[in-house]
């Protein structure tokens, strides 16, 4: 096969082809450019083997969007099974690579995934570029004035926006591409025919994967359809933040964007949706920073992946009744609104925000359970999981990370669903036995686990 001098970019967390920073790049500065996608065996073999994964479902559709847009350009996405440093192995044997092209990850484990990419790639003479695009600012770009990260949000937030507005970005275009698809490589004659189809072919089934298309009842769930497209023009993204102020805490109504998951994935811009909210809803804006400044910390302080932030938190004993960790993941604990947001998520892979809150704070600090147990458990069954945002919460609830609500503030279960979901809205729909002999009683006593929770914390803090 005749070797053709190309890029490839690599999509990781940005399935998307408008206002892709990387992307972008490598469409001008090169001759012909491969589009790319790896499912890594290292992160499917951490799956659960149930047969279905929503998050494999909801990457897998937003593949065949991409590769159905990329088909007009008389092109199509590629897709590669394997562990990534294996691939590009095995793919830069069968063409004459130029330059890999994608978007900066910040996770622990995708940064020892890319050196490893990296280095390959140079041995051989291969160019490696790599761009921020899933946040505004990264790294080092929001720091105090002795170069230190922040580890507070609020100094955060006012640089981070006191930055952004100098700048400008807000007025600017983003990393648009729909006048470079002709540098898409073209499908013509047998170009492929004799690639390795053991590991790289046109999108790959989701069966061959180990995994199934998961189904969510919409209507039962009570979710709206736009949680699972994967795509969203700006008219449908609109009316889901301009209330979000208002409605946000809301659990039982339609409040809140549903766009954490397109955040996880790429399937929207980041800057696309600051733009929108910087205009429309300061409030969804915070939420926007937030990540960012989680973000910040996991890259600052990795340690955070398995420990307290706060190191001095890192004695305390927790009991782990493995039977009530049990209880709380089927919700089963006999308070409603922890029940409700547990099954809402076994069912959906979503969660109301607020309820995240609240089930988390029961676990850690009701029950005196490990904040990594219930994270973990998160990870499993998130849709929109995302390490520094599920490790941040999980922190911040258990009162051990970074800005975090003190230990001793502890969350009323009952206070929370008379103010947030006071005609049983959300309880009805998740609940729906709440009111009959065949719910369980509370399985601890609010009042009794406060007075427990505080004299553990004490006594660990006492000895340090």
């Amino acid at each position: 096969m005749e070797k053709i001098k190309s890029s490839i970019f690599w999509f990781r967390r940005d399935l998307r082809l408008y206002d892709n920073h990387a992307l972008f790049k490598s469409l001008m500065e090169s001759q012909v450019v491969i589009p790319l996608f790896i499912f890594d065996t290292d992160i499917l073999e951490t799956l659960p083997t149930t047969g279905y994964d929503r998050r494999v479902d909801f990457i897998h559709s937003a593949l065949c969007r991409i590769d159905k847009d990329l088909k007009i350009a008389g092109s199509a996405l590629f897709t590669a099974k394997g562990k990534p440093v294996d691939v590009f192995a095995k793919l830069i044997d069968h063409f004459c690579i130029d330059t890999v092209y994608c978007n900066n990850d910040y996770e622990v484990y995708a940064n020892t995934r890319d050196n490893a990419v990296s280095a390959l790639l140079e041995s051989r003479g291969i160019g490696f570029k790599s761009y921020k695009d899933q946040v505004i600012f990264e790294k080092d770009e929001i720091v105090k004035e002795n170069a230190k990260p922040y580890t507070v949000y609020t100094p955060y937030s006012k640089k981070w926006i006191e930055s952004y507005h100098s700048l400008a970005i807000y007025n600017i275009g983003g990393y648009t591409s729909e006048l470079l698809t002709h540098k898409f490589i073209k499908l013509s004659g047998n170009r492929f025919s004799d690639l390795p189809s053991d590991i790289f072919s046109k999108v790959i089934s989701i069966d061959s994967l180990g995994f199934s298309h998961s189904v969510i009842e919409i209507e039962k769930s009570g979710l709206p359809d736009s949680l699972m497209k994967s795509s969203l023009e700006p008219s449908v993204i609109y009316p889901l933040i301009d209330n979000y102020e208002k409605t946000r805490n809301n659990p039982g109504i339609d409040g809140t964007s549903y766009l954490s998951h397109h955040l996880r994935f790429g399937t929207v811009s980041i800057r696309e949706l600051v733009k929108i909210a910087w205009y429309r809803d300061k409030t969804y804006l915070k939420e926007l920073i937030w990540r960012e400044f989680f973000k910040m910390i996991l890259f600052h302080f990795p340690y955070v992946e398995s420990m307290p932030f706060n190191k001095k938190y890192v004695s305390i004993k927790w009991e782990n009744n493995l039977e009530h960790f049990e209880r709380w993941c089927t919700g089963k604990t006999g308070y409603l609104m922890v029940d409700a947001g547990m099954r809402q998520l076994n069912t959906t892979g979503y969660m109301h925000n607020r309820v995240r809150m609240v089930a988390a704070s029961f676990l850690s600090k009701h029950l005196l359970i490990d904040w990594r147990l219930g994270e973990g458990y998160f990870a499993q069954k998130l849709l929109d999981y995302d390490l520094s945002s599920n490790n941040g919460n999980w922190q911040w609830a258990a009162g051990c990370g970074c800005d975090a609500a003190p230990y001793f503030r502890v969350f009323n279960p009952y206070e929370q669903q008379k103010r947030f979901d006071p005609h049983f809205l959300y309880i009805k729909r998740w609940v729906p036995e709440f009111n009959s002999e065949s719910y369980p009683p509370p399985m601890v006593e609010h009042r009794a686990a406060r007075l427990r929770l505080l004299s553990v914390y004490k006594e660990a803090l006492k000895n340090e």
